[in-house]
């Protein structure tokens, strides 16, 4: 066996370092890296518990129990890459077993397949607009209700005095229902707080997030997101819609569930990472689509957050899903709303119709990508904050409380202190109005934008007639709101901050409108202050996100008028390049803060003078074609180096040079084989083994059990193990000058997990993988700087 002790480790089991709550373990990086080792080594050094976000796939497993002598925290350096995350086997394995059974299927087989893609397509978005659908109407009641009661107590405490009263009603009803969904988040799911788009990124990106797409993780979400909004915090429920998308695609299309332990013996074809990650890109699209009305915007998320490995039939079955929630949504609230048929409310959250008039943009693309940078900023350093000292379950649910308690602390001193009175019209738009302080027929206008649900006030915002607000009215909200919602955003809660956003855009927005009318005699020159409110929330949510093509048909889904694409698109374009002059986007900083192995979609600019030899690792593990048991074993029962691809060798008989390569197998394929005991004995010198069946590898996925779990006797050990059935006869190979961007490309085109590195002569000498790709992908000066040090 030609068996190469490996210096680094290249890849890693999610499985074994994915449980929640351990610390993270981080990835150095292979030993022509030593520069950036160096470079690291200065960083900000930080401590990783529980906020660790896990990752989007399989349950973790027994394996669980290897790693239990490890530390609770250990130091993060964003330098350096997490070992708790692994690739997607997105490539199919073309072994002789999957070969065979596709040349046994005839052209009908291959239809009904094709139907069967359709039919989990369609369930996918009916089931996603039905969560969304609870989700909305039990947000309403219980809001409605507390709302409700809120307000008659401070009218009551109004006239006889004694509002302190209804202050501590309004923080203590707020904090006992966020604590309620902290409780579930901290200690039942931890990887159902925030919004679960990262995951997601990564996820479609080709990492594999475990814990995240369980159903256990979709009712701790749904939960949790319902008590974070109507715990009053600055948050929104549409975000994690495309997270609950994405985990009922996962469940839906496995025909089984592994929480249940529950086998319905239907879809089983579609077990594997090539079909599941397709069917997650159509839920999230399907939870785009519940969440905005907007199942055109729903597509292009999954394109634009995906590779670029999309056909055209798939594009057509996530657009199906996305069209299929959005109705499902539309029609079941109609009914709700006693006007079945009326299908005008098709998302969580409808913008409204405006009139064709927008003008004098171009303040509010530099403010959105400037406001957008710096709440990205002071998160980032929030983040680290709480990783470093808010790691413990405990201490994120009264986290939680104490942002639910200031939250309501702060909306009601403003209201309390605000002067702005409004007339109450006989068809006013509020839904709870404040008097308080005001005259008989007047209401406090300050409540309007505090004493509702995010997305009322975002719609008053858009929509209410101009003189509705008044300046200090909008700046005090407009600062208040932002900084709670940037304390918000990272809480051990179920949350996102699409309308958050949106929220503070509206208002700094319309606040643009109301002083641009200002400036001239005739205000009437200038658009509706709701107008400028719509791309000022554009450009907000834009400069948070930096989300551009998918978030401009969003939007213009959303508003139900194709005229203020251009505006839009142009705002989003300008806010992105100025908020990226001064930081990532908000995903992309929590994503590089748990140090995923994310690859962006294009190498780095100044990569070409690397190739793939620098980049490999190597030596590699290889195994042999007929490999003896024990020594696999032995391999996979190597806790330090945990290689989930070997490279599968022949030597040349006489020939005493390296073997060649002909072929790759995969740590899950091995541990399928021992489980079974595919052995090969010598008997009578004829080679004799059990028959495996592909069957056998997608019953075992996606929990593949530990090696730990399996046994193997002295005899068993002694016994050969023949990889030729079962290994991946035709790897991707490049030779070893290969530059870093055609490697990139391969990685980024094709979805690989592995990339082998050969000689002139067919002989392994390196494997590249995403965490080897990913060292390198540091920034816009990481590479100089490995550069400079180099030389």
């Amino acid at each position: 066996m030609a068996n190469i002790t490996k210096k680094v480790s290249w890849s890693s089991r999610a499985d074994e370092l994915g449980a929640a709550g351990e610390g993270t373990p981080l990835l150095n990086g292979s030993e022509q890296s030593r520069a950036f080792r160096e470079l690291s080594e200065g960083g900000n050094i930080f401590q990783i518990g529980r906020l660790s976000t896990v990752d989007l796939e399989e349950e973790v497993t027994s394996d669980e129990d290897s790693v239990k002598g490890r530390p609770k925290e250990i130091p993060h350096n964003e330098k350096l890459l997490s070992l708790k995350y692994e690739s997607l086997d997105y490539d199919n394995i073309e072994n002789q077993l999957f070969l065979e059974e596709e040349r046994r299927m005839s052209h009908m087989s291959f239809r009904c397949l094709e139907i069967s893609r359709w039919v989990i397509c369609g369930l996918i978005g009916i089931l996603t607009g039905l969560i969304a659908c609870c989700i909305d109407i039990i947000v309403e009641k219980l809001a409605g209700f507390k709302y409700q009661v809120v307000k008659e107590n401070i009218e009551k405490f109004t006239e006889v005095g004694g509002l302190s009263v209804s202050l501590l009603l309004w923080a203590v009803l707020n904090s006992a229902i966020v604590m309620l969904g902290a409780l579930m988040v901290s200690f039942i799911e931890p990887v159902a707080a925030g919004s679960g788009i990262p995951q997601i990124k990564c996820y479609l990106n080709g990492v594999k997030v475990p814990r995240v797409v369980r159903l256990k993780t979709l009712m701790v979400k749904v939960f949790g997101v319902i008590c974070s909004v109507v715990g009053g915090l600055a948050v929104g429920k549409e975000g994690p819609m495309i997270h609950s998308g994405s985990v009922v695609a996962a469940g839906v299309s496995q025909g089984r569930s592994t929480s249940l332990k529950k086998d319905f013996k239907i879809f089983e074809y579609f077990r594997r990472d090539t079909e599941k990650r397709d069917f997650v890109s159509a839920g999230a699209a399907a939870g785009v689509s519940a969440a905005f009305g907007a199942p055109v915007g729903g597509v292009l998320f999954s394109l634009e957050e995906g590779a670029s490995f999309w056909n055209q039939m798939l594009t057509w079955r996530i657009f199906f899903a996305s069209m299929i929630s959005t109705f499902t949504l539309n029609f079941f609230l109609s009914i709700y709303h006693n006007n079945p048929g009326d299908l005008s409310n098709p998302g969580l959250i409808n913008f409204g119709r405006f009139e064709n008039d927008v003008r004098n943009l171009d303040i509010l693309c530099f403010t959105g990508g400037l406001l957008g940078a710096l709440f990205n900023y002071l998160n980032y350093w929030l983040t680290i904050f709480r990783i470093r000292y808010v790691h413990r379950p405990y201490l994120q649910v009264m986290e939680a409380m104490l942002v639910a308690a200031v939250t309501a602390t702060v909306s009601f001193t403003m209201i309390y202190f605000s002067t702005d009175c409004q007339p109450l019209d006989p068809e006013h738009s509020e839904e709870y109005p404040l008097q308080l302080f005001c005259a008989d027929g007047e209401y406090n206008s300050m409540a309007t934008a505090f004493f509702n649900t995010p997305e009322r006030s975002v719609r008053s915002l858009f929509h209410n007639q101009p003189g509705t607000y008044n300046p200090l009215t909008l700046g005090l909200f407009t600062l208040t709101y932002f900084f709670l919602a940037c304390w918000t955003y990272g809480l051990a809660v179920s949350a996102g901050v699409f309308i958050p956003s949106l929220l503070i855009g509206a208002a700094w927005g319309r606040l643009c409108g109301i002083l641009l009318a200002t400036t001239t005699d005739n205000g009437s020159i200038w658009a509706d202050p709701g107008k400028y409110a719509l791309i000022g929330a554009a450009a907000q949510l834009g400069g948070i996100v930096r989300m551009t093509l998918s978030l401009t048909v969003i939007m213009v889904e959303a508003t139900g008028n194709v005229t203020y694409g251009l505006p839009i698109m142009l705002v989003l374009m300008t806010a992105k390049i100025v908020g990226d002059y001064f930081v990532e986007g908000l995903y992309d900083v929590h994503i590089k803060l748990q140090s995923v192995p994310f690859l962006h979609w294009e190498a780095p600019a100044t990569s070409h003078w690397l190739t793939a030899r620098e980049v490999m690792s190597s030596p590699v593990t290889c195994l042999s074609r007929i490999e003896k048991v024990g020594t696999i074993v032995d391999i996979l029962s190597n806790t330090s180096t945990n290689h989930n691809g070997f490279p599968v060798v022949v030597q040349v008989t006489g020939n005493e040079e390296p073997a060649k390569l002909c072929g790759l197998i995969l740590r899950s394929q091995l541990i399928v084989l021992l489980k079974h005991k595919v052995f090969v004995e010598l008997a009578r010198s004829r080679l004799t083994q059990r028959k495996l069946l592909l069957k056998d590898f997608r019953d075992a996925y996606p929990r593949f059990p530990p090696i730990q779990s399996i046994h193997v006797s002295q005899d068993e050990r002694e016994c050969m193990m023949d990889l030729t059935e079962f290994m991946n006869a035709t790897p991707y190979t490049v030779p070893q000058d290969t530059s870093l961007p055609r490697v990139f490309k391969l990685f980024r085109a094709l979805g690989l997990r592995h990339l082998v590195v050969v000689d002139d002569e067919n002989r392994v000498i390196g494997l590249v993988t995403r965490k080897d790709l990913a060292r390198y992908h540091m920034g816009k000066h990481g590479l100089e700087e490995l550069h400079l040090a180099q030389t």
